[in-house]
């Protein structure tokens, strides 16, 4: 068969750059670090590399969120724990207050030191994030969410609603807690809380000190609220409220100052000191504290016990019972008030380790993404050098062939 010195040249062509071209390749795969610089290289891995690529970027925006959520609970987390404090002072404050040998003055100098406690923890129900967004406020963020009115009470304009982030796609996690639930909530069977009626113009002086639990398996215990009413100077009788708002009156029972009175069976215990005023209406009543009836407002609390320690007591025995119950009522609603504080306040512990764990988890995961796609994608440099070697080879071949091919001619031979 006769070949033409056309098709020589074109085959020595086709093969030099043939070889020209593998070279090319493995010296950009060397230089990119990448085994699949092109779809073309190998179009399954590079598919593959694609979705390996899209879950790695969308863990990168999980990451993302969740230092924008610890952001947010990191703050609420400093916010509760100035409030927890400010509790914590306003109760030293009222035992202080609640020493029978202070004077006007006294008390209301340690009133004047609540207003202090009072107005610090108004501002820290309404502090803000990094973005200008209340934290306490639920989904609501263009007022603040306590709202102090012209007679001095706060009122919660915010709502009930807890702002979610998704931290990973199978979690979405509250960020912040509704002002509510933190300021005028308690825990759930925070027990019993007393208050006392006195008609300012009577003679009556009785003070509690409780109500103590005795046996919270009692039938009632929780759901039920009693008062205390002074059927004459001597006698009471003890009306109780089931949840449905029925009521069953007790006996008339004889009255002893400094005597425990029992209510529900046994559940609780309660003491009353002093003499009471039947005719002007005095009682004592006692409402379950997570009730409909019971005061859980920590700002109510608070404005109660500053009332009481304004008023002048002027040695009358009336008035100083009223400021030694008003301070016994106080102390319990702040230490319930106190413990759903601390209660929130694990919570968003919780949430922040939580964050801590799937971080973690996160982390691994991308790991594992990185590796998968290096796998399917880079380069393996021993075998991409060997390999670069062995093309250098084959071009230097290609070139030393087509140099022999072009200098063979029958010419040369006449």
């Amino acid at each position: 068969m006769r070949i033409s010195t056309v098709t020589m040249f074109e085959q020595s062509v086709t093969s030099l750059n043939r070889q020209q071209g593998d070279f090319t390749n493995v010296g950009q795969q060397i230089a990119s670090g990448r085994r699949v610089v092109n779809p073309s290289d190998d179009p399954q891995a590079a598919s593959q590399a694609v979705g390996v690529s899209q879950s790695l970027s969308i863990t990168e925006q999980y990451t993302d969120s969740r230092v924008s959520a610890r952001n947010s609970l990191s703050q609420e987390e400093s916010v509760l724990n100035s409030v927890s404090q400010a509790i914590s002072s306003a109760k030293t404050l009222l035992v202080q207050a609640a020493n029978g040998t202070l004077s006007d003055a006294d008390r209301q100098s340690v009133a004047s030191e609540l207003e202090g406690i009072y107005s610090t923890m108004l501002g820290q129900a309404n502090a803000t994030d990094g973005n200008g967004s209340y934290l306490f406020g639920g989904s609501r963020d263009d007022a603040p969410p306590f709202a102090q009115n012209a007679s001095g009470d706060v009122n919660y304009i915010g709502d009930s609603s807890n702002r979610e982030q998704r931290i990973d796609s199978s979690r979405q996690m509250p960020v912040s807690d509704s002002g509510d639930a933190i300021f005028q909530s308690v825990p759930s069977g925070a027990g019993y809380v007393a208050t006392a009626a006195r008609d300012v113009a009577g003679d009556g002086n009785v003070t509690f000190s409780g109500p103590s639990r005795l046996d919270s398996s009692a039938p009632g215990y929780g759901e039920n609220a009693y008062r205390i009413e002074f059927v004459s100077d001597s006698e009471y009788q003890v009306v109780t409220t089931a949840p449905d708002g029925s009521t069953s009156t007790g006996s008339v029972e004889s009255y002893t100052s400094g005597e425990s009175i029992e209510l529900g069976g046994g559940a609780l215990s309660i003491t009353l000191e002093g003499t009471p005023d039947a005719a002007g209406g005095d009682s004592i009543e006692i409402n379950p504290a997570d009730g409909s009836a019971g005061n859980q407002d920590v700002f109510a609390s608070l404005k109660s016990a500053i009332d009481v320690l304004k008023a002048p007591v002027d040695g009358d025995p009336g008035r100083q019972a009223d400021v030694e119950n008003t301070i016994a009522t106080s102390m319990r609603e702040l230490d319930n008030s106190l413990d759903n504080v601390l209660t929130v306040r694990a919570s968003v512990g919780a949430r922040l380790n939580e964050l801590d764990v799937v971080d973690q988890v996160s982390s691994n995961r991308m790991l594992s993404y990185e590796q998968t796609r290096s796998d399917l994608v880079d380069l393996d440099y021993v075998e991409a050098i060997s390999e670069y070697s062995l093309r250098q080879v084959g071009l230097q071949a290609a070139q030393k062939s087509f140099a022999d091919i072009q200098g063979m001619s029958l010419f040369d031979q006449i």
